[in-house]
């Protein structure tokens, strides 16, 4: 490969495993490399989770010099790097950048106690706007609350505090600066403007962060800065490669699907499955939760999300899939790939069996009481029938998120993109376009969060002239499947008159069980 050929790699910190993937400036794959974390986390007490920082560095820096070892790519052809990690996963560090405790991983279901105070002006303001419940359960989910509430002397010693792409970039770049598009989670930023809060409002008081621990913030295909000399060795890379600010992971999946227009919305079918379009103009489809900012500059991404997604397919593997795990054991394929074989052998609608995929409690729609059901079981029912009940139901609360977004929005959508694990299954697919009704397509490039990242690394060095050309030159659809007039009659029937008011229905009892068991926290 000539040196003169401008490629772009971009690497995508997930939270299982690390991807570097070397791009073209058409969205060619021409290397890719990655490297588990083995394990994504630790849970020192139940309900934790927590990972050393320098885990995520070290996968990264093991997946990035992986590549050069295959000889297909030269690091002289990268012209630049652009970044994408999971979201809300949290780092303190001391003034030099190191830090001073385990990441806290988006999981964690640590919950803060005693929370700032938001003085009588905005505790007013915010009960008359009868979002103080809310607001109570952002601020005891924050983990700065929590870090300055349970580790107060650590808290005080944490010079800078940010997420887990902050800190990444830091050791790309040595400075503590991040993209705009990457805020998401509990910190003072303020969506609708895409920069840190005013001095003065209330986000400063809800959450125990100073301003002077947060990172300087520049907009997507932007530069971040140049790859410092420790780093450029660490990696095998030039020192002084331009490093280009990309987007948190979901928001750069959205951009390398292509799926910009405002009627067109992208389903992420990863451990958080989410049901996201892209707008030109800033609107919170559940009030007072945002819009978080989209990898397109000047846009948002209206996003509702299951935090448990796809991991209930791991879930389903552990309890249910004995015989899958062994048959490919035998035959060296992962266990998820035969599970279509359970989705082949079941009709639609899985006899009546209707799956609430509530394993996780939320914010507000579903609220913290909120737990998983499963209705409907019959002596006829199997394990096949579960598994199906299971993608059904994911389906049915995307296509709930759907509804809220048109609502809101005005838009109806037309179409739809998939991408992640789940979109790997052909029958996943089918199941989509069935319940949606609306034709479902899944890029030729798998790794779409990485295409995302090194589209905005293609605009910020100015090889396509806009993000939106970047997107339009570099995304291509792959396979694609119509909607079925029979199964989606099935599937319309029962998520209007039972999965809708499942939950409704159901809440009472969640609150009950909740105040019995102590469960969910």
């Amino acid at each position: 490969m000539s040196a003169s050929v401008p490629l772009l790699l971009a690497i995508d910190v997930g939270t299982q495993s690390v991807r570097a993937v070397v791009f073209d400036a058409s969205g060619e794959v021409r290397a890719a490399a990655h490297r588990v974390i083995a394990p994504p986390f630790v849970a020192p007490q139940p309900g934790w989770a927590e990972q050393d920082a320098q885990a995520y560095w070290q996968a990264l820096r093991e997946a990035v010099t992986a590549l050069w070892q295959s000889g297909d790519v030269a690091p002289a052809a990268i012209a630049a790097l652009a970044l994408t990690t999971q979201r809300n996963t949290v780092v303190c560090a001391d003034a030099q950048g190191m830090p001073l405790r385990p990441a806290i991983v988006w999981p964690d279901a640590r919950l803060a106690t005693r929370v700032p105070a938001l003085g009588a002006r905005w505790g007013v303001a915010i009960r008359l706007a009868a979002a103080h419940g809310l607001v109570r359960r952002l601020q005891s989910q924050a983990k700065a609350n929590w870090i300055a509430e349970h580790e107060p002397g650590l808290w005080a010693r944490s010079t800078r505090f940010g997420l887990l792409s902050t800190w990444l970039t830091q050791c790309l770049v040595g400075e503590w600066v991040d993209s705009l598009a990457c805020q998401v989670g509990y910190l003072p930023f303020d969506h609708r403007r895409r920069r840190w809060a005013r001095r003065g409002d209330w986000r400063w008081r809800a959450i125990a962060v100073r301003e002077a621990q947060l990172p300087r913030l520049v907009p997507p295909g932007a530069p971040l800065g140049e790859l410092e000399a420790h780093a450029a060795a660490a990696l095998g890379l030039p020192r002084g490669l331009p490093v280009i600010a990309a987007a948190a992971d979901k928001a750069c999946e959205v951009l390398g699907c292509g799926a910009l227009a405002p009627d067109v919305a992208h389903l992420s079918l990863g451990t958080a499955v989410a049901i996201n379009t892209t707008q030109a103009r800033y609107m919170e489809v559940q009030r007072l939760l945002p819009a978080y900012p989209a990898a397109l500059p000047g846009h948002w991404n209206t996003e509702v999300h299951l935090p448990r997604g796809m991991w209930l397919v791991s879930w389903f593997r552990e309890q249910f899939g004995a015989p899958e795990r062994e048959r490919a054991t035998a035959l060296g394929v992962a266990p998820e790939t035969l599970f279509d074989e359970l989705l082949a052998t079941t009709p639609p609608g899985a006899l009546g069996l209707v799956l609430q995929p509530h394993w996780s409690p939320g914010l507000r729609d579903p609220g913290p009481e909120a737990r998983g059901a499963v209705v409907g079981f019959g002596a006829m029912h199997t394990r096949a029938h579960l598994y199906r009940a299971l993608i059904e139901g994911l389906m049915y609360a995307l296509r709930a998120g759907r509804d809220a977004i048109e609502a809101r929005t005005g838009q109806r959508v037309v179409a739809l993109h998939a991408s992640g694990g789940g979109a790997h299954s052909v029958r996943v697919l089918q199941i989509a376009a069935d319940v949606f009704g609306l034709p479902c397509a899944r890029p030729a490039v798998e790794q779409t969060s990485a295409l995302g990242a090194a589209m905005l690394a293609a605009a910020g060095l100015g090889l396509h002239a806009s993000v939106a050309e970047a997107a339009r030159a570099m995304a291509r659809r792959g396979m694609h499947v119509q909607p079925d007039a029979a199964a989606g009659a099935t599937y319309d029937a029962l998520y209007r008159e039972v999965y809708r008011p499942l939950y409704g229905r159901l809440r009472p009892l969640y609150v009950r069980l909740r105040a019995l068991t102590g469960y969910p926290p």
